[in-house]
């Protein structure tokens, strides 16, 4: 059946979004692992936040579907099939990736309660309790909100209508691959759940994906769609670590160990592809030039804010001066990537470090230009740790339009990580 016809299915009943647990980023499954044996009884909220408060998604969503779809998320547990995956499948070249102890609990989980509230045209949607289990909301929960808010405008339109609509979509992704094809060598894994169109033009944009770039296309970061599509399973950390490890320091030169002592535990735990630093929760500047030196031994870094160019570039010279070759490390540039943006950064940056890409909200999501109004355009909806045993968690970034936390904090962080002025960058998704 093609996807047209099944969008418009969509219309008759009550259809869940989200239909396993690792319907998630494979990153989420890793850093879980770590937080169960390193930090689990640390009580965490995640809360969400829409960075794009244009998009009314209170107006949008009818929070009785938005409730029912949550909780149904609440009564998933993992499938045998999903089990023996995870537990005997290869990742990153490594067997039982996933240890028994961790298997075992996760076998057992069941999502935590949410706490939802509509404030005018906005929901407040958190999540509380023990962070390996609440980190587990986040994927899921940003899922739900941005389908739903995908049906809402495609709810409106008729059958034909949807079809044109897919088919022009198909067609403006099908020739941003023909560009790609152009320039042998680009390596892409699809970074797109948290902020996709809807599952069903994720898992069809993976298809895509590996028709149109063979081996150049290296997997995806979404677990299910890895396992039904015997892919990849691409991803490694991300900022919840540094930012939960930072908000449970207790004094200021704590609080500057916070970021290393992440990856001091990530160390320990994983080798290979999976050491791959991520610097700029804090600044990426201050951070390379305080890190240890067994960190310039990792295999590679991954750009996700500020300007791309200047984080590689940086990363150049930093594995330089620690005397480690920049063409045998790993630079991934994942910040708000789109096909001409990717072809520029592979260009500048080729035969100069091993260069790989994410490509996230624009590969699943670009519906830009495609309705009136631009009503399918994709927005920044984020869900965040914003708090870790009663302490506010911070995110200063190298683009201070990602900042978070409360103002005071973000002093006393920008103090102790000593980040000075910072290049304000457009949050394109």
């Amino acid at each position: 059946m093609e996807i047209a016809t099944r969008v418009w299915n969509h219309k008759w009943k009550i259809d869940p979004i989200v239909r396993s647990l690792i319907d998630t980023d494979f990153y989420k499954l890793l850093m879980c692992q770590s937080v169960f044996h390193n930090r689990r009884n640390v009580k965490v909220t995640f809360s969400l936040i829409n960075r794009s408060r244009h998009v009314p998604l209170a107006k949008l969503i009818d929070e009785g579907e938005l409730r029912e779809q949550l909780d149904h998320i609440r009564s998933l547990s993992l499938t045998r099939g999903e089990s023996t995956w995870l537990r005997g499948n290869t990742f990153y070249g490594k067997r039982q990736m996933f240890r028994s102890d961790f298997m075992e609990w996760f076998e057992k989980l069941r999502l935590p309660p949410y706490f939802l509230e509509r404030v005018g045209d906005q929901y407040e949607l958190t999540f509380e309790g023990s962070w390996p289990e609440v980190m587990l909301w986040e994927i899921p929960a940003l899922a739900v909100l941005m389908e739903l808010r995908s049906r809402a405008v495609l709810n409106d339109m008729k059958k034909f209508e949807l079809q044109v609509l897919y088919a022009r979509a198909a067609t403006k992704l099908w020739e941003k691959i023909e560009r790609l094809r152009e320039q042998p060598g680009v390596k892409i894994a699809d970074f797109g759940t948290r902020r996709r169109h809807s599952f069903l033009w994720q898992d069809w944009c993976v298809q895509a994906m590996t028709e149109g770039l063979g081996e150049n296309f290296t997997g995806t970061s979404n677990c299910l769609i890895a396992k039904n599509r015997d892919l990849e399973a691409i991803g490694t950390n991300a900022h919840e670590l540094p930012m939960v490890y930072a908000a449970l320091a207790q004094d200021d030169a704590a609080l500057a160990r916070a970021p290393y002592d992440v990856l001091a535990d990530w160390h320990q735990e994983h080798e290979g592809n999976l050491r791959i630093i991520l610097p700029d929760t804090y600044g990426t500047e201050g951070f390379l030039e305080r890190a240890p030196d067994w960190l310039a031994g990792w295999t590679g870094i991954r750009i996700d804010s500020g300007a791309p160019e200047q984080g590689a570039e940086a990363a150049i010279a930093w594995w330089k001066a620690r005397g480690e070759d920049p063409t045998r490390k790993l630079v991934i540039f994942s910040d708000g990537l789109d096909v001409e943006k990717i072809l520029e950064l592979y260009r500048k940056f080729q035969g100069r470090v091993r260069v790989s890409f994410g490509w996230g909200t624009l590969l699943t999501n670009d519906f830009r230009g495609l309705t009136a109004d631009d009503r399918l355009a994709p927005f920044s909806l984020v869900c965040k740790a914003v708090s870790a045993d009663g302490h506010p968690t911070v995110k200063l970034s190298d683009n201070p339009n990602k900042a978070m936390g409360p103002a005071a904090e973000i002093e006393r962080y920008k103090r102790v990580f000593r980040v000075g002025e910072q290049e304000r960058r457009d949050v394109v998704v």
